[in-house]
């Protein structure tokens, strides 16, 4: 061993960086050792390396994503003063908006449910886009007094999975809701869904589509879902998401193996791990509303190419139902419209204000 190199233990130690990490860094082209054994494989690293290993130990300990401190380290240092500046400023936006979750979240748990009333009504509209590169809209968009749904088909026959899924939900969208829990009546309603989604492919062409659907019952709105489409609610002036991804990337995050910033670039970002079909449970809940609360219900091919914080804003200063969604399908396709994009939005309004 040459007398300015470490091997890789006395370099970990040095940049209080494990082997193991230095390893991934490796791997990563993001730290190369100064030279690899030809027989042993050992990893050796220059001493004067050490300065950029403890700059990613920083970087990481920041909480920034892989790819990202590849281009601080990349940059000269007033550049890389300027990339961890922008970088530290989005992670205080980031958690001032998990501090209105929480307190969302706070309020939802100690306000009690509160009993049906007349009162109450939704103004809703909905629409579906093909967007600018998809050959064809395999999404499925439906807003009516009762049943607010979105479903994402995927496959030769994702169309019709997708038109059959909301279909058979559609029977819930009338004056009276069939006697029972109202989850109860909401999961049976699923079960229905999921058979028109077999029948759709009548034994040929594969057939699948996600499904997220909110059912109002004066007060509250029952959640179904499944997938990677999305439900929001808008309260207060922010955003509030109220529907997990079921997604490879979101159980890698969930599992503390990928951040948030590293899964939105992430090659298989839209891989399911769960979509409409036997024996897979959907998540159901119950959602409070309040008057003023404005819901959105959108497939990913919004939540792909238009941040949440534009999501926020374009919901915030819309004026109507119909015009939110218009503009969000503008915001996707200005975006290049990389997939089919669906819409739907819904207010909840006090008829006796």
């Amino acid at each position: 061993m040459r007398e300015d190199e470490l091997t890789i233990g006395a370099f970990a130690r040095a940049c209080r960086l494990s082997p193991k990490a230095l390893r991934l860094y490796d791997e990563l082209r993001l730290l190369r050792p100064r030279r690899v054994d030809p027989d042993t494989g050992y990893r050796y690293y220059a001493v004067d390396q050490l300065e950029q290993a403890r700059l990613v130990a920083w970087l990481r300990r920041l909480g920034m994503p892989l790819a990202r401190i590849r281009e601080v380290c990349a940059l000269p240092p007033a550049g890389a003063a300027r990339e961890i500046r922008a970088y530290w400023a989005g992670v205080e936006a980031d958690t001032a908006a998990r501090r209105d979750l929480a307190g969302f979240l706070v309020g939802h748990l100690l306000t009690g449910p509160r009993k049906d009333h007349t009162m109450l009504e939704l103004r809703y509209s909905a629409r579906s886009d093909r967007g600018l590169v998809r050959p064809a809209n395999q999404d499925t968009a439906y807003a009516g007094g009762r049943l607010l749904a979105v479903a994402d088909g995927f496959g030769p026959a994702g169309a019709r999975a997708s038109a059959s899924a909301v279909e058979a939900l559609r029977f819930l969208d009338t004056d009276e809701l069939p006697a029972g829990n109202v989850l109860n009546v909401l999961e049976d309603a699923v079960r229905g869904a999921t058979e028109a989604v077999r029948d759709a492919a009548d034994g040929g062409e594969e057939a699948g589509t996600t499904l997220t659907a909110l059912l109002w019952t004066g007060s509250r709105l029952a959640l179904v879902h499944i997938g990677d489409s999305r439900a929001y609610v808008l309260r207060d002036g922010a955003l509030f998401r109220i529907t997990e991804d079921h997604t490879m990337v979101q159980s890698l995050i969930d599992e503390g193996r990928l951040t948030p910033e590293e899964a939105v670039t992430h090659p298989q970002r839209s891989l399911l791990v769960k979509a409409l079909s036997p024996g897979t449970p959907p998540d159901l809940r119950l959602q409070d509303a309040q008057p003023g609360d404005r819901y959105l219900v959108c497939s990913d091919g919004l939540t792909t190419a238009v941040p949440d914080a534009r999501v926020r804003d374009l919901l915030a200063s819309a004026g109507g139902p119909d015009d939110a969604v218009r503009a969000l399908i503008e915001a996707a396709n200005g975006a290049g419209g990389p997939d089919n994009v669906s819409c739907v939005v819904a207010d909840v309004i006090d008829r006796a204000a």
